[in-house]
């Protein structure tokens, strides 16, 4: 079997390359030779996809911050309908990335390829519309997220709700033993370039405001496996000395940490499955924030807070996400320890609630169950 992957970032890259070590064992076990290709990162070419594009062609976010990659756009997708014409996937798995992942499938579909949808678009939080593209284009959907699955099947399409491939990755059993450093401050500041050089000068500017009523505290940037150390120094500003934690053992160092600061997105799932508090803060371009406003229906951004229903990781968005407002948070935390007991409660539901280990083998059995059924 010949399987196209398009996984458009560096989180659908994780996640796509633990699906694709799955779905090598489970065809193995149904003697059944697989062949991935498609467009990924550093990590699904070392599980073996031939990689035909890259995700660094594609690393942006936010409506105005799209607009910088259009022009390229058009001979990106001319290079996938060639690739797929040449190479003639038995199926398209699509992994996160709608944005881009929507014209992927409309590619595919006019090639008469199945197409199915891992870490499928967020139409519940804004552009619901985009459901009727979905039941249009999309064969199967594999879900992580447990409240998605009733509103996909209220819409009429087939979903199978796998659990969330991050409880596998962060592997909490292996790192529960692991107890927080005193005055360890953990930093995220995103995967994508423009969170970096949004947030981690916010953050610098934080931890100088931090260390002069605390000045035991030390603060530790835990890099993203693309970004060099001397990219991300960069952008931090002021006195406060900046450590570095390699990406390797990222969860470990995380279970480190007293608490962290963090971008949006992935990175607070991760957080909160690790048992870590979180600082949740995000800036985007004023008019794509302007946008996101009007149209995003949900309350929360952070992936815990929306599993759990509720604030447990507070959320600093746009002008709340300042210096004087991130120490304050934090203050209150260092303060007030009882904040963290209350945290660490929430976080032992949210890893009820998203499942035991074993999602990418699961996704690989329903994937391949589908295209049995679909043959």
């Amino acid at each position: 079997m010949k399987l196209w992957i398009s996984a458009g970032e560096l989180s659908g890259d994780i996640q796509a390359t633990e699906l694709l070590h799955a779905l090598r064992l489970e065809c193995d076990g149904r003697n059944l030779p697989l062949e991935a290709v498609g467009m990924g990162g550093d990590r699904l070419e070392q599980a073996g996809q031939r990689n035909i594009l890259s995700i660094e062609e594609l690393s942006v976010m936010g409506v105005v911050e799209v607009l910088g990659i259009l022009p390229r756009i058009p001979g990106i997708l001319r290079r996938i309908r060639r690739a797929m014409e040449q190479e003639k996937p038995d199926a398209v798995l699509l992994v996160d990335a709608p944005e881009f992942n929507f014209r992927v499938a409309k590619i595919a579909g006019s090639l008469h390829i199945p197409v199915y949808y891992f870490i499928p678009p967020k139409v519940w939080a804004w552009r619901t519309g985009r459901i009727a593209f979905l039941k249009q284009h999309i064969r199967r959907i594999l879900s992580i997220l447990p409240f998605e699955v009733n509103f996909y099947r209220a819409h009429g399409m087939s979903v199978d709700y796998v659990g969330n491939p991050l409880v596998d990755l962060v592997d909490y059993e292996h790192i529960r033993h692991i107890l927080p450093e005193e005055g360890r401050i953990g930093l995220m500041p995103g995967s994508r370039k423009k969170e970096v050089e949004s947030l981690l000068p916010v953050f610098s500017a934080a931890a100088a405001l931090l260390l002069r009523e605390f000045p035991h505290l030390s603060f530790h940037c835990i890099r993203a496996p693309h970004f060099t150390e001397d990219y991300l120094r960069a952008f931090w500003q002021g006195a406060a000395p900046l450590h570095m934690a390699e990406p390797e053992g990222r969860y470990a160092f995380m279970r480190s940490c007293q608490c962290l600061m963090s971008a949006s997105g992935t990175a607070t799932l991760e957080s909160g499955l690790a048992g870590v508090p979180t600082l949740v803060a995000y800036r985007l371009n004023p008019l794509s924030y302007a946008i996101g406003r009007r149209v995003v229906k949900v309350r929360w951004i952070s992936l815990t807070n929306l599993i759990l229903g509720r604030e447990a990781f507070p959320e600093h968005i746009q002008g709340d996400a300042s210096p004087a407002a991130l120490a304050g948070r934090i203050r209150s935390w260092l303060k007030n320890p009882e904040y963290f007991a209350r945290m660490a409660e929430d976080m032992r539901e949210l890893r009820e609630r998203c499942g035991s280990p074993g999602s990418a083998r699961r996704a690989a059995r329903a994937l391949l169950d589908a295209l049995q059924t679909d043959a």
